[in-house]
């Protein structure tokens, strides 16, 4: 009795109207099945169905944000055939969780479980409504397939404050069931049923759900103060690698955990002035272990700004511990905090024009020979032309990426070179330092080269912002070629 089928009307935008007239007859717009009503040259209307449950029993619904996000009429139907108007009490995109108010009292709760402490292997039923009104209050069930999965792609572009967390379960689902719960064997809620992973657009084995911990997180700040406050640090941050781990000396039979920070949002960020540097593994935050990205965006997002926290990291000479003061991330002014900035989402430029070697002296062959073998790029020093052409201050030093050796150590993604950067859409990349120490000839790269520890150098990239002259640095560590 606690799962609600959610029905959602929203208008569609000009351009979807026009994209929708175009299509060809039996083809529809939205992927999820929706349909659409007014007259030609009138406002079209998006109808969509999904699934909640209530969690008070004054009438409070948690679904997810995508099943309500723009709506101006949500209709709910409890299991008993009642209905009624919701009202959104508030969405937060990041999370893909949404709050709905109904006006009803003396319902049935769900109990809210932990998923925290739920175990991969553990038996769960996905109930809600599956492809449409004639499937509703469906329940399928599976087990917990696996727990933290983040490196989804869910279609969203705000990399820089979605937090992914995902529990995995083979419990069936579709278009439908997104909102309705996810059960433990205790008849406990343990996650929202969120997405699928599918080449067809219905279930193939893979479903995806929000956890309830995180969930009941963002509800609790929707219901009590109408909105979502993050706090954070203002870094960017990436997984850490077997590389890293090498790099600040782990044992090498040590569980690979922990987060890598991967460059500062800001200038003024609280984790930059605190002491923190490009390329340091966080292990703990108040000294509770930090095993991978979500869990850190968790631990900090939800505290308030203002408040401190005790920070240790990793580095080649080993711990250090940082108190870091966290700010407000959703201010006008803040970008995104302790969130994963994927190499292999680079940011779009403007097209690079081919350039001319540098016009004085002649480049060093074996300092490029050693380069190239090293490391597996084509470099060349950075001049006031080429620092032009990549949308970076004529003032820039550094090493130009111009290409990548196929099958270097350098390959896989995570660089953008300037003869692909048209191509790939990004910004190309410009080294800027090796192990701290500033490069802006090949000579000085070869030498900041022969400076690796365990054969693994830390550079210091720098992109072009907007193609204007705003720069954004962040870290590649490299395990060179022997």
């Amino acid at each position: 009795p606690s799962v609600v089928y959610i029905v959602s009307e929203r208008p569609i935008s000009q351009q979807q109207q026009q994209i929708f007239g175009q299509l060809p007859p039996g083809f529809q717009l939205a992927p999820r099945g929706q349909q659409r009503r007014g007259q030609q040259n009138q406002p079209q209307v998006e109808t969509g169905s999904g699934s909640g449950f209530i969690v008070s029993n004054d009438g409070y619904i948690l679904t997810n944000n995508h099943v309500i996000e723009g709506s101006t009429k949500v209709t709910v139907r409890l299991l008993n055939g009642r209905q009624y108007i919701a009202r959104i009490v508030g969405t937060d995109k990041d999370t893909d969780v949404g709050v709905l108010k109904i006006d009803a009292s003396g319902l049935t709760p769900a109990a809210l479980g932990s998923s925290e402490s739920t175990r991969v292997g553990e038996w769960v039923l996905a109930i809600g409504n599956p492809l449409g009104a004639n499937l509703t209050f469906t329940v399928t069930q599976g087990i917990v397939s696996a727990k933290g999965r983040a490196q989804l792609d869910l279609g969203d572009t705000d990399g820089g404050k979605v937090i992914r967390d995902y529990i995995q379960t083979d419990a069936v689902i579709n278009r439908g069931n997104s909102g309705g719960p996810l059960v433990n064997a205790k008849g406990e809620v343990i996650g929202i049923n969120s997405a699928i992973a599918s080449s067809t657009g219905y279930f193939d084995g893979y479903a995806f759900a929000v956890p309830i911990d995180l969930a009941r997180k963002v509800m609790d700040q929707i219901v009590t103060r109408g909105k979502v406050e993050r706090a954070g640090m203002l870094i960017s941050v990436q997984p850490t690698t077997e590389t890293d781990a090498d790099y600040v000396g782990l044992p090498a039979d040590a569980t690979v955990a922990g987060v890598l920070v991967w460059a500062f949002t800001r200038d003024d960020s609280p984790a930059k002035k605190a002491g923190i540097e490009l390329g340091d593994v966080v292990v703990a935050i108040d000294g509770t272990p930090m095993q991978y990205v979500s869990q850190l965006q968790q631990t900090v997002g939800f505290r308030r700004p203002g408040e401190s926290v005790k920070v240790d990291v990793l580095r080649r000479d080993g711990k250090h511990t940082f108190t870091v003061k966290l700010v407000n991330i959703d201010l006008p002014s803040a970008v995104a905090a302790a969130d994963p900035a994927p190499a292999t989402t680079p940011t779009p430029t403007s097209t690079p024009a081919p350039t001319p070697a540098p016009a004085s002296g002649k480049p060093d062959q074996a300092a490029i020979g050693t380069s190239k073998s090293l490391l597996g790029l084509v470099t060349e020093p950075l001049t006031a032309a080429t620092a032009a052409d990549v949308g970076m201050p004529a003032a820039t030093h550094g090493m130009l990426v111009r290409s990548i050796l196929d099958g270097s150590p350098a390959s896989g993604g995570r660089f953008c070179p300037a003869d692909e950067a048209a191509h790939i859409q990004c910004a190309p990349d410009v080294i800027v330092s090796v192990e701290g120490k500033p490069v802006k000839s090949e000579a000085e790269l070869k030498a900041a080269l022969a400076g690796a520890v365990h054969g693994i150098v830390t550079l210091e990239i720098l992109n072009s912002k907007d193609g204007k002259g705003a720069t954004l640095s962040h870290i590649e560590r490299v395990r060179l070629a022997h």
